[in-house]
């Protein structure tokens, strides 16, 4: 293929299907699409094994690439969550009636056709399209290599579901995989409204700096656990495990452990026994590497300046000992991707000056950074986490796929 815009046109062309769906239709389709998800289990495994042959077991990438039973039954529900979702569109001004006799309202309306640009989850293949169909947009999907076979197949079933209601298979297009593509998509301001890249930070920041099309950022997740003075270290040591070892490879993992000096010595020791059982590799600061060495601690590396401020998105962490709040709100400044920051305390003060004086999408207290997401957050699905402040930040989901419109009425009225 020497052009995507013919697929790209034809995407726009399609988008005016999808809205014309009523809000019903546009949940029964998405109910029709888990039935499938859920009848061709077996066949999207295969096609999933296809990609996953290819690619290196020690790649930290491949546990975000498996589709199993479980995975895909949680896709089939997450499609119904979402179609139980109220529709985003609609009224969002009250009517009113202007000076001149003009009738006003403001309303809530899809974005058009929205492109995402992503690597190695076929379940945001799933996520996206739900999302757009119900919120009455179509979308091109730019999925890597990575994910060709498994990506594929399930946009085949898409295609199905749509078909079902009468709706063009090019609401919901794949583009072909070759990067030599990806240009051409973020130029093509005619029939693409909004670009959303969810993956490394070099595709990011890539897209970010070459496209003409509008950008929402779903960004990288470096994310800090703060063991304060006062914070239950039981507690805490439940908090960094799972927000460490549950899924590293999520963006929402964490990557540098925080430790007030005044508890180390206490604390760090406290983490052995479950890090050792996950294989934990620990990259520590001076003090907190003589710590974890007394304590017996077998893998151990002496940190690097670049191991802070680095997403490791595997069985690997940081760990850095502070001399209080106002050091830890300074590291997190220094080195935080603005995804998801945590404090483990007792202290009110101290929970209330972290929440408020952080800047990320999502501030916990006394909680594991794991729990970013859009299902969780009750959004249905996600398209990814933003971490820029126009438009959206958190899980991007549903009630984002819209603009606004206003809608003027009257009785032949003129301005000069």
């Amino acid at each position: 293929m020497e052009s995507i815009l013919p697929l790209l046109k034809e995407t726009r062309n399609a988008s005016a299907a999808v809205r014309r769906l009523s809000d019903g239709q546009r949940s029964e389709l998405l109910v029709a699409l888990s039935e499938l998800v859920l009848s061709n289990t077996e066949n999207i495994i295969m096609e999933n094994r296809k990609d996953l042959a290819l690619m290196d077991d020690a790649d930290p990438k491949k546990d975000r690439l498996l589709l199993n039973e479980k995975r895909i039954k949680d896709l089939a529900q997450s499609l119904r969550d979402v179609a139980a979702l109220p529709d985003p569109s609609g009224d969002i001004f009250p009517e009113k009636t202007i000076e001149q006799g003009l009738s006003l309202k403001k309303i809530a309306v899809p974005l058009g056709v929205v492109g995402v640009i992503y690597e190695s989850r076929p379940n945001v293949t799933i996520d996206v399209a739900s999302l757009c169909l119900r919120s009455a947009n179509a979308c091109v999907l730019k999925g890597g290599k990575e994910a060709h076979y498994s990506n594929t197949y399930l946009v085949s079933l898409i295609h199905k579901a749509l078909e079902q209601f009468n709706i063009p298979a090019a609401a919901v297009t794949l583009l072909p995989t070759g990067r030599e593509f990806v240009g051409e998509l973020l130029t093509a301001t005619q029939y693409v409204d909004i670009i959303i890249p969810r993956g490394s930070e070099g595709l990011i920041k890539y897209v970010r700096q070459n496209s003409l099309v509008p950008t929402i950022e779903t960004g990288a997740g470096v994310c800090h656990t703060y063991i304060e003075k006062t914070g239950d270290l039981d507690k805490g040591v439940q908090i960094v495990v799972n927000a460490k070892v549950s899924k590293p490879s999520a963006c929402n993992a964490l990557d540098t452990i925080l430790v007030d000096r005044e508890v180390a010595e206490s604390f760090l020791p406290k983490l052995k026994e479950d890090f050792i059982k996950w294989n934990v590799e620990v990259f520590a600061d001076e003090t907190s590497y003589q710590i974890l060495e007394n304590a017996g601690y077998p893998y151990l590396q002496k940190a690097q300046p670049d191991d802070f401020g680095r997403e490791f998105l595997d069985f690997k962490c940081s760990v850095k000992i502070v001399d209080g709040l106002d050091d830890a709100l300074k590291n997190i400044e220094m080195y935080s991707s603005r995804h998801s920051e945590a404090i483990v305390s007792e202290d009110e003060h101290a929970v209330e000056t972290f929440l408020k004086e952080v800047d990320a999408a999502s501030v916990y207290a006394n909680a594991s950074t794991r729990f970013t997401d859009g299902g969780v957050f009750a959004l249905g699905a996600e398209i990814g986490i933003s971490t820029q402040k126009l438009h959206a930040r958190g899980p991007f989901a549903l009630e984002k796929l819209v603009t606004e419109k206003w809608i003027v009425k009257g009785d032949g009225q003129v301005r000069w």
